[in-house]
């Protein structure tokens, strides 16, 4: 399970309207693409890494640590 920040860092816009696929979401607007586990870009334009969140389930409930991004940024 993967939890990663909604806004594509090329182009600003939603990374949930694009399409997931194995480990990768790609965004629809200019088709830069993320890797779900690391945050880096696996795919062109996109250059510098999406946060990626520490994801844990609890009762029941899926928790979703925002505060503490995996994520190194470059």
């Amino acid at each position: 399970m993967f939890a990663i920040n909604d806004i594509c860092s090329h182009a600003n816009v939603s990374l949930s309207e694009g399409e997931v696929e194995d480990c990768q979401i790609e965004c629809w607007l200019h088709g830069s693409a993320f890797d779900l586990r690391t945050g880096k870009p696996s795919g062109l334009p996109a250059t510098r890494p999406v946060p990626v969140y520490p994801v844990k389930i609890e009762g029941g409930s899926v928790l979703v640590d925002v505060g503490a991004s995996l994520t190194q940024e470059s």
